[in-house]
C-alpha cells in the first residue's frame, strides 16, 4: 500500500537559554530582538533550521550568529509545539540550555539580535512569544541534572573557592547550604584538588580549587552520586 504523506505543518525553531555566573549570581542571556515579530523585546536566541541541517548544529549556529558564542556545553531539554505559540505561523521550538564561563567569552550582537544582555534569573523582564515558560522549564532541568552530573564545572573558571562554588549551587537551586555540611561533603566526594595559591581577600585570602575531572570518571565508574 502507498504512504501518503502531507505537507509540513509547522517549521522548527531553536531557541537557547545560556546560563552562566556572574557577579555571584546565576544570570541567562537574553538578547533584543532587531526584527519582527516582538521587535524590541527581550528574548532567548533562538532561529530557524536550515533544510539541511541537524537540530544539534542549528542550535550551534543560532547561538554563534545571535551571541558569538561558540564551543560551550549545550543540552537539549524540550519541545513546544502549542498552535499559536508564535504569532505569524505554526513554529514548532526545540529548547537547549547552555553553560558558559562568563570570563571567557566575548559576546557578539548580530543577526536579529541588537543588543545581549546578562539577567539575574530572580529578575527577568517579560520576554517574547513563550520565552519565559522556556526558561523557567530550562531552569529546572538545570536543577535537576545539577544531582547528577557535574555540570556545575562548566560555569566556573578553571580555578575557584570553595565559596564560589556554594554560591553557585545555592543560585542555582534557590535556597541556602550549610557551609559546614557542604564542605563537608565536597572533602568525602574527592573531586577537588587542592592548588597552591590563595585569592587575595580581607584577611587571609581564599584557597583556590580545580575540579579533578580524572577523578570524578573514576567515581562515576563505581556508581558516583554527585548529589549535595
Amino acid at each position: 500500500m502507498k504512504v501518503q504523506y502531507n505537507s509540513p505543518v509547522a517549521s522548527i525553531t531553536v531557541d537557547c537559554i545560556l546560563f552562566g555566573f556572574k557577579e555571584g549570581e546565576l544570570s541567562v542571556l537574553l538578547i533584543k530582538r532587531g526584527s519582527d515579530p516582538e521587535i524590541g523585546k527581550w528574548a532567548l536566541p533562538g532561529g530557524f533550521m536550515e533544510k539541511n541541517e541537524d537540530i544539534d548544529e542549528a542550535a550551534e549556529r543560532v547561538l554563534e550568529l545571535l551571541t558569538g558564542v561558540t564551543g560551550v556545553f549545550m543540552k537539549q531539554f524540550r519541545t513546544y509545539g502549542k498552535p499559536k505559540r508564535h504569532p505569524l505561523a505554526r513554529v514548532v521550538t526545540v529548547g537547549y540550555y547552555a553553560l558558559i564561563d562568563t570570563g571567557h567569552h566575548k559576546l557578539k550582537p548580530s543577526w536579529h539580535a541588537s543588543e545581549t544582555t546578562w539577567f539575574d534569573v530572580l529578575n527577568l523582564p517579560k520576554l517574547a512569544f513563550d520565552h519565559n515558560e522556556i526558561f523557567g522549564d530550562a531552569l529546572k532541568a538545570l536543577q535537576k541534572e545539577l544531582n547528577i552530573t557535574p555540570l556545575i564545572f562548566e560555569l566556573l573558571p578553571s580555578k575557584f573557592t570553595l565559596s564560589d562554588l556554594q554560591n553557585l549551587f545555592e543560585s542555582i537551586l534557590g535556597k541556602t547550604m550549610d557551609r559546614r555540611n557542604f564542605r563537608r561533603r565536597l572533602k568525602i566526594m574527592d573531586i577537588l584538588i587542592e592548588l597552591d595559591e590563595i585569592r587575595p581577600g580581607a584577611h587571609a585570602g581564599a584557597a583556590l580549587f580545580k575540579f579533578n575531572k580524572k577523578r570524578y570518571k573514576e567515581l562515576e565508574e563505581e556508581g558516583f552520586d554527585f548529589s549535595l
